[in-house]
């Protein structure tokens, strides 16, 4: 079980390193985490996009492009070329410096993309402090109001991020303001219907239980006071939330105001897609490509 940033990075290096194909190359962040990433054996770099720029992007930032092929193309296509060159030689794909639409209609596709019929869902993995192991939070990127359909493909999709952590059983916790059923609160009553689909079996390889609040899903402490008998409570793997204005507003809080590192995936798709901020800085980079590494089975 992987419990932190320093052990995934020494597994992606175990597995050997991954062919990682950016979409947009040009931007000097991505391509300090890349060459770092390359140089510790994690990733091997295919970058898709304007050659020249892709040069002076990497001049900016000190880094020579000896180890890394270049696929040239057009800025309008660097997101097409790099879907088809992930889906027929690569491991996982990086989005560079390229509008988060024009990168995910590449990935979502009907005819080339990287498509499998199932939902995609951003998941965000968090090494807070003290906590003792990493968290896994789901979905504050993609989904902007998931039906219960959506909601189990988020669910699905982050138990196999778990289980390539070596997280064999993840606890997952159905995030709520309460513990308890309220028909005002229209996630309670879904939460609790997930949950009652999990007891039966219809959901695989983890337990899972909601509504939970967010302090009975991580404090044992908080578990004892309040007396809930549960198998998650208190140990979650994995946070589900429902909506990504939460999803995305915890992640950011724990990031910010907690010091929390964090690194991210979509999930779902044929090939694992790392969709980062640009925000977000070299390491913050390098932990979501060591996840991409991992995440794919290489």
């Amino acid at each position: 079980m992987i419990k932190s940033f320093s052990e995934l990075r020494s597994r992606a290096i175990e597995k050997g390193p991954g062919r990682c194909v950016v979409a947009a190359a040009a931007d000097p962040v991505t391509l300090e985490a890349l060459s770092q990433a390359s140089g510790e054996g994690i990733a091997k770099g295919i970058l898709c996009g304007v050659k020249e720029e892709i040069e002076k992007a990497a001049d900016d930032a000190g880094i020579s492009l000896e180890d890394f092929e270049i696929s040239d193309c057009k800025a309008s296509e660097a997101a097409t070329v790099a879907v088809r060159e992930v889906r027929d030689n690569g491991d996982f794909l990086l989005k560079g410096h390229l509008p988060t639409s024009q990168f995910l209609g590449a990935v979502l596709d009907k005819e080339q993309g990287l498509r499998t019929g199932r939902v995609l869902s951003h998941i965000a993995i968090l090494e807070a402090r003290n906590l003792g192991r990493l968290l896994l939070i789901s979905d504050g990127g993609m989904n902007i109001a998931p039906d219960l359909g959506t909601k189990l493909d988020i669910i699905n999709n982050a138990i196999e991020v778990a289980h390539s952590l070596g997280i064999t059983e993840p606890k997952i916790a159905l995030l709520a303001a309460v513990e308890k059923v309220n028909p005002k609160m229209p996630e309670t009553i879904e939460w609790a219907e997930i949950t009652q689909m999990a007891a039966r079996k219809q959901i695989k390889g983890a337990l899972v239980d909601g509504p939970l609040a967010l302090d009975l899903a991580v404090s044992e402490e908080a578990v004892k006071i309040k007396g809930v008998k549960s198998e998650v409570a208190g140990a979650a793997d994995i946070l589900i939330v429902p909506d990504i204005a939460t999803g995305n507003i915890f992640a950011k809080g724990l990031i910010y105001l907690g010091g929390a590192q964090a690194c991210g995936i979509v999930a779902g798709a044929a090939k694992p897609v790392v969709m980062l901020s640009r925000a977000d800085d070299a390491e913050t980079k390098l932990n979501s490509i060591a996840l991409g590494a991992v995440a794919s089975g290489t």
